[in-house]
């Protein structure tokens, strides 16, 4: 990293959330009858934007959107936060959106997202922000917009030294040559199970799959398992870092989101790899106590005051 390096820079989309909570999902054909509504605001990139920057990073934040509402919602959104927003607004496309189907049995949930005018990212729009990548200190992206728009900013920022952090989310099969860009590769089970071809329900399994992302080039492995913790893995050592239980699980919707966010701010702040699992490990736990995915994420005295108490 060089001196005037700093902060994060994040691309990805931002998604109305739509979520309707009940106690059992509907089946193929069948209506069911919600038992709540909140509209609220989500997409992988500008949640962990979000988890980020009330994390106590400095973050730019980099998509697409249209001239309507939503769009006009996020902006309001990111500017009340503090982030540096780089957005652009494409005429006569809509912002993207979610409908989120939440059990309240279980807090999981099942999705259906449209990027909106954050489909139309293309490479050439990581090449015209070339030297926002490069001033920063982090890069982070993930895959709701397209795998090509990925790759070309893994590579921007690999080129001029900035740490860069793939969420490979949603799962999709990835070129070969993304891995060799990628400091840290922060899969769920479901994802490092398409990106490796062996299945992972266990600590053992992760680190198996996790051996052959290594082999493809990544440099660091983090394999998020749900109430399990995390597993770091990479040339040198594996390392778990135990799931932080904050309280009972309500909603699970952008705890993966909170957890990258967080370990992005964690490595800003200087903390270790591990260090930054832990702190990604309490920002998520939180997270999962509320509803919602943006308005989910806590802020560092949150954060801080979890992280003391674990260590009572």
């Amino acid at each position: 990293m060089t001196r005037n390096q700093s902060g994060i820079f994040v691309s990805g989309i931002y998604a109305a959330d739509l979520v309707f909570s009940g106690r059992r999902l509907p089946a193929p054909g069948e209506t069911v009858t919600a038992d709540g509504f909140m509209r609220s605001h989500g997409g992988k990139g500008s949640n962990q934007a979000i988890a980020a920057v009330r994390a106590g990073a400095q973050v730019r934040f980099f998509t697409l959107i249209g001239d309507d509402a939503f769009g006009r919602a996020a902006t309001a959104l990111w500017q009340a936060e503090g982030i540096c927003s780089m957005a652009k607004v494409i005429d006569e496309e809509v912002t993207g959106a979610a409908g989120i189907f939440l059990d309240t049995r279980t807090g999981h949930n099942s999705i259906f997202v449209y990027p909106g005018a954050s489909r139309l990212m293309t490479p050439a729009h990581m090449d015209a922000l070339e030297a926002e990548i490069a001033a920063s200190a982090i890069f982070v992206i993930q895959l709701e917009q397209p795998a090509e728009v990925a790759a070309r900013g893994l590579e921007i920022a690999h080129e001029n030294g900035v740490t860069t952090i793939l969420n490979p989310a949603p799962a999709t099969i990835l070129p070969d040559d993304i891995f060799a860009r990628c400091d840290y590769l922060i899969p769920n089970e479901t994802e490092a199970s398409l990106l490796s071809g062996i299945a992972v329900n266990s600590l053992e399994s992760a680190k198996a799959a996790a051996d052959v992302l290594l082999e493809k080039g990544v440099r660091n492995v983090i394999i998020t398992l749900g109430e399990k913790g995390a597993v770091l893995c990479n040339a040198d050592e594996s390392h778990l870092s135990p799931a932080v239980y904050v309280g009972p699980c309500i909603d699970t919707t952008g705890a993966g989101d909170g957890f990258a966010g967080g370990f992005a701010a964690g490595l800003a702040r200087g903390l270790s790899p591990k260090q930054a699992m832990q702190f990604a490990s309490a920002l998520a736990g939180i997270s999962v106590t509320r509803h919602g995915a943006a308005v989910s994420m806590p802020g560092i005295a949150e954060i801080e005051q979890v992280l003391k108490n674990a260590t009572k």
